[in-house]
């Protein structure tokens, strides 16, 4: 569910007209409602209300905008981090370090000693050299860094290959089979202190089983390390359950279905649960909405050229992603639909959103909405043939902010030296 809905003919968020929204700040435009962020962080809540402790932690990779980072952490989120610049924007909206996971596979050193100085609930450690660098910079502040252990299950998610992390051919983690020598060696390190065990297999996971194939791996994982004399007290059981883009689809398990699944395998372990949720909660409560530019009329198929393109939205091109793409003003009943290919403006043939999607009439100058767009949207938009980076705004009930603004191109461009010797 999310509260982008018609009104009057009109597509609204919450209670903001889209088209006022773009008369103000122009289009193409992210916008995010606090309504469905707040829903989809509480499901979460009330799924894991029967763990005597744990922790939702937010996967900012999904979605990095300070104003939906504070909001999220106002509910009592904490937040999964990947790299140190991700790390300070957690700070920034107000994070302490005891509610931030630090996950990923190519930490620096220099993001190692910047957590360590500014707090982190723990690691989830991927390697070997890993555990070393981060014992050696901690050792070296008197510190003893709490650390888990992401095992990788060799667990097929059944997802898209370049979305899959769990099993044995992907990058992540530290093969399971291997796991107990590694916490080995990490008890015997000086800088470390053992709190868990972590695992994420992949996102936009829409069946239950792979999920309850890891943490029934974990649980064993779990009960042998206790046996090993290891204080097992946490653990990171990841995130990627799957939203529905194609809302002809049958809907994905929800966040109570998850909460079972984990309740059934690793309830009876008396461990702390935190899970990495990202899209499930930011997904669907943001869309990209876009102007229509110009109609094409090509050699057998139709084109609509929008004013948004890859470098603003790229899981299309980048993942042959699916979104639900709608106009703003609402179509009326039994309108006649035509197929047409829905592109960008870039240079590129890879600037398609949708080929041959059914589509009611509309016109230049109309807006069209693409839903389902609030994860690895703005994050992972670029200026790419120098198209500035776009404006997010966020609405709460009737009124709504720009939470972060269109750069203009003297701005875009001051960021470039031309050295003196040329």
């Amino acid at each position: 569910m999310d509260h982008f809905t018609y009104k009057d003919g009109v597509l609204h968020a919450e209670d903001v007209s889209l088209v006022d929204i773009a008369a103000t700040v122009g289009t193409p435009v992210y916008v995010y409602s606090a309504a469905t962020l707040t829903r989809h962080f509480k499901l979460f809540e009330e799924a894991l209300g029967w763990a005597e402790s744990h922790l939702i932690c937010f996967a900012i990779k999904s979605n990095s905008n300070l104003a939906v980072l504070k909001l999220l952490g106002d509910l009592g989120a904490g937040m999964d981090v990947v790299s140190g610049g991700e790390y300070l924007r957690a700070k920034a909206a107000g994070l302490p370090g005891e509610r931030i996971v630090f996950s990923g596979v190519g930490k620096t050193r220099e993001e190692i000693a910047l957590v360590l100085d500014g707090g982190i609930r723990q690691f989830n450690v991927e390697s070997e050299p890993e555990l070393q660098a981060i014992s050696e910079l901690a050792a070296a502040r008197g510190l003893r860094a709490p650390i888990a252990l992401r095992v990788n299950p060799d667990v097929d998610a059944k997802t898209h290959e370049k979305i899959a992390t769990g099993k044995s051919e992907n990058k992540f983690g530290i093969p399971i089979a291997k796991a107990r020598d590694v916490y080995a060696m990490a008890a015997a390190l000086p800088g470390i202190d053992i709190v868990g065990v972590d695992v994420h297999i992949g996102s936009q996971l829409t069946d239950l089983e792979p999920f309850e194939q890891a943490f029934l791996k974990v649980a064993e994982l779990t009960r042998a390390l206790r046996a090993d004399g290891h204080d097992i007290r946490r653990l990171d059981l990841g995130g990627g359950l799957g939203i529905p883009y194609e809302r002809s689809n049958s809907a994905p398990p929800l966040p109570i279905e998850y909460g079972e699944v984990i309740k059934r395998t690793v309830g009876d372990l008396g461990c702390e649960i935190e899970i990495e949720p990202g899209r499930l909660i930011s997904g669907n409560a943001g869309i990209l909405v876009s102007s229509v530019v110009y109609l094409k009329e090509g050699e057998g198929r139709d084109f609509l050229i929008l004013d948004a393109a890859m470098n603003d939205l790229v899981r299309p091109s980048m993942y042959g992603a699916y979104h639900d793409i709608v106009p703003v003003q609402e179509a009326a009943a039994g309108v006649e639909q035509a197929p047409v290919d829905i592109v960008g403006p870039v240079c590129e043939t890879g600037d398609t959103f949708a080929k041959a999607r059914q589509m009611p009439p509309v016109a230049a100058g109309d807006l069209v909405a693409f839903r389902s767009a609030g994860a690895y949207g703005a994050v992972m938009a670029s200026e790419y043939n120098s198209r500035p980076l776009i404006p997010e705004v966020l609405v709460q009930g009737d009124h709504f902010a720009v939470i972060r603004q269109r750069p203009s191109y003297e701005e875009m461009l001051s960021r470039d030296s031309i050295p003196e010797w040329l």
